[in-house]
């Protein structure tokens, strides 16, 4: 008898010896971290994981590699962040897309409800309508009632298929009954080129990029899509203001792990990154790239990640936008 209690309590033992699947480190981190972005360098996305990579490896002493994973609107590299090893080492930055594409594609390789565990919206920044300076509008309405005239005067130039801007457009034509043709272009940078020589009438776009030919009276401002004022033109109304309910919208940069990472490692993560975020140095070079400091929470970003993926869902089919 005693021997069999015996070889059930070694049993037992070696049982409880055994690592538990992507167990939590108990010094995480203890080896280099990646975090994949799915655009090239230098845009927000991008830029704003280079900020947080940079102070996670100052503060942990570990390196934050930034890994451009750049295809399909974002979707390589959010199909390979949700094939990772869930152990804490992977990290996802995303734009907007991770709502967008599953309504925009065919097939995107990864879920965006079960794929991840959202850590945060670290920032966001507003979209703002412009004009050609020669066109006779300085409002939305002037846009809407001008289009209705003129097919000369219904294009509006965004930065890419898929792009909020441009399923903004769509949301705008839709509801105000107008026929909008929205000219996308491969970036912000040619679709406001496009707007600067008057080749398009209109633009529809992220507010950094637009903001210094707005100041030098190069380009109108017509409406910001936030449901504030931006401090950057804070003399430009919102779309809310100006009675266009729905149509408040945003691009993100939001921060995700592969669906399985430890518990205890997301709130590791969301803590790092919620101090990160509150920054003098962080929050200032934040703002000066035209966007907000969001900073929410796991719950929160869940909870917008599903309304938004709806939302946006509707929009494609509602406009019989093709799928990719």
């Amino acid at each position: 008898m005693k021997s069999t209690i015996n070889v059930l309590v070694a049993a037992a033992l070696s049982v409880l010896a055994l690592p538990a699947p992507h167990a939590a480190e108990p010094q995480y981190p203890s080896r280099p971290i990646r975090i994949i972005v799915g655009f090239p360098p230098g845009g927000p996305t991008d830029v704003i994981a280079r900020f947080v990579g940079q102070k996670m490896t100052e503060s942990w002493g570990q390196q934050v590699v930034v890994d451009n994973r750049v295809g399909a609107g974002g979707n390589v590299g959010m199909g390979l962040a949700a094939n990772a090893t869930p152990d804490g080492y992977t990290i996802l930055f995303v734009s907007s897309s991770l709502m967008v594409n599953p309504g925009l594609y065919k097939k995107v390789p990864y879920d965006p409800h079960k794929s991840f565990i959202p850590i945060s919206v670290l920032a966001a920044s507003t979209h703002v309508w412009f004009s050609h300076p020669s066109v006779p509008a300085k409002s939305i309405s002037d846009l809407i009632n001008l289009a209705k005239k003129s097919s000369s005067m219904s294009s509006v130039a965004t930065p890419g298929v898929g792009t909020v801007p441009h399923l903004s457009v769509h949301l705008l034509a839709m509801d105000s009954k107008t026929n909008l043709v929205t000219v996308p272009y491969a970036g912000g940078g040619p679709s406001i080129v496009a707007v600067l020589g008057n080749q398009v009438p209109f633009g529809c776009q992220a507010i950094p990029p637009v903001t210094p030919h707005i100041q030098a009276g190069r380009v109108r401002a017509l409406a910001l899509t936030s449901l504030k004022r931006s401090a950057l033109l804070p003399e430009v109304p919102t779309m809310d203001e100006l009675g266009f309910k729905g149509h408040d919208a945003e691009t993100i940069t939001g921060m995700l792990v592969p669906a399985g990472t430890p518990g205890p490692i997301v709130k590791k993560l969301y803590a790092e990154a919620i101090r990160i975020m509150a920054l003098p140095d962080i929050k200032r070079r934040v703002t000066d790239m035209g966007a907000d400091v969001i900073a929410n929470t796991p719950q929160q970003f869940t909870a917008q990640i599903k309304r938004e993926a709806t939302r946006w869902a509707k929009v494609v089919k509602d406009a019989n936008i093709p799928a990719n």
